[in-house]
């Protein structure tokens, strides 16, 4: 187990206490242990960590105490993220391709990799380095995986799907199902055939249960190091870029196109075919249905400038209010509801 002294030197901050403290574990204060480390970012939390049984506690600089270790470091939350890989590592799974698995002969599986039960490798796959399909996944024909990407149970790739380096992608997704496309052609919807493709670039994290639709003639887009949530519904031809944050239950119609550290609250919608600038900001359960320049912060639905829609709300806020003050003006001065006098 590491000591105080390593894990500061590890988080790139000081130990104030014993550095040769052993600590054991990670916990949140209310659950820690005497040699479990625990961290606070704000003065509550620093006052119920102190409180605990803790034996070290990780904080920002400004912070001090008589009773425990300190390990402070400049950013108490990100130093938490570092900590908890610390603690719990990524599990180590063994190379190889398991004996209930379906590689076609023409596939290329980096020896590195590790290829569970129940998967199925189609033609021409390209699987890289320490690469990790946990079980029951589907990879079609002439996709491509780069090296450390980790497939949890049960997602589907379909096929000419390329996806970088250090992706996760959670259980249950589907990866490049055909877009909605038709056409109306005699009272019928006729089929568009959706023969793009879907790119994944380095370090895009996909959560449970998102559907990304591939291109109808060019590749839907994910860029570098985007985070998406859980049940996230992107459609075809959509082009999101670098880092950006889409939250639970967000749909994205066909063609939109996101900057780069744009965030979509949960449940926001985005209309078809709009663009959305760098770092904007959509709040939750909105609707987009007009272009947002860079740094926009829009609410409502429909989606508008968040001043602008938080003007509305307190001036509707105020509406019951101002009708009973109207009330007792045609009260007092007979006026009728019309306009007319009584």
């Amino acid at each position: 187990m590491p000591t105080a002294s390593e894990i500061a030197k590890y988080l790139q901050g000081e130990v104030v206490g014993d550095g040769h403290a052993v600590l054991n574990n990670f916990a949140p204060a209310e659950r820690a242990q005497p040699g479990d480390l625990t961290f606070a970012e704000n003065e509550v939390f620093f006052a119920r960590a102190e409180e605990s049984a803790a034996t070290a506690i990780i904080a920002d600089q400004r912070f001090n105490s008589t009773k425990k270790i300190l390990i402070r470091v400049p950013n108490a939350r990100i130093a938490f993220a570092k900590a908890l890989a610390l603690f719990f590592p990524e599990p180590v799974r063994p190379a190889g391709i398991h004996p209930l698995a379906a590689v076609a002969p023409s596939a290329h599986v980096d020896p590195t990799a590790h290829i569970g039960p129940h998967c199925t490798i189609g033609e021409r796959v390209q699987i890289g380095a320490r690469s990790v399909l946990q079980g029951g996944n589907s990879v079609g024909d002439d996709s491509k995986l780069g090296e450390d990407v980790n497939l949890f149970p049960n997602v589907t790739i379909y096929p000419r799907t390329e996806i970088g380096n250090h992706v996760r992608i959670h259980a249950g997704t589907v990866i490049g199902s055909d877009g909605y496309g038709y056409v109306l052609d005699g009272g019928v919807h006729r089929k568009i055939p959706q023969i793009g493709n879907v790119i994944i670039h380095d370090d895009v994290e996909i959560g449970a249960n998102v559907t990304v639709d591939r291109g109808a003639l060019g590749p839907t887009i994910i860029g570098k190091g985007t985070k998406i949530d859980n049940l996230v519904q992107i459609a075809h031809n959509v082009q999101i870029g670098e880092h950006c944050l889409v939250i639970a239950q967000v749909g994205i119609a066909g063609s939109a196109k996101l900057g780069n550290h744009v965030v979509l609250a949960g449940q926001a919608g985005v209309g078809g075919h709009l663009k959305l600038g760098n770092q904007v900001t959509v709040g939750a359960q909105s609707g987009v249905m007009t272009d947002i320049p860079d740094g926009g912060k829009w609410l409502g639905a429909p989606a508008q400038p968040d001043r602008e829609f938080k003007r509305q709300v307190i001036a509707i806020q105020r509406l019951p209010d101002l009708l009973k003050r109207v009330a007792e003006f045609e009260r007092q001065f007979g006026l009728k509801k019309d306009g007319g006098v009584e």
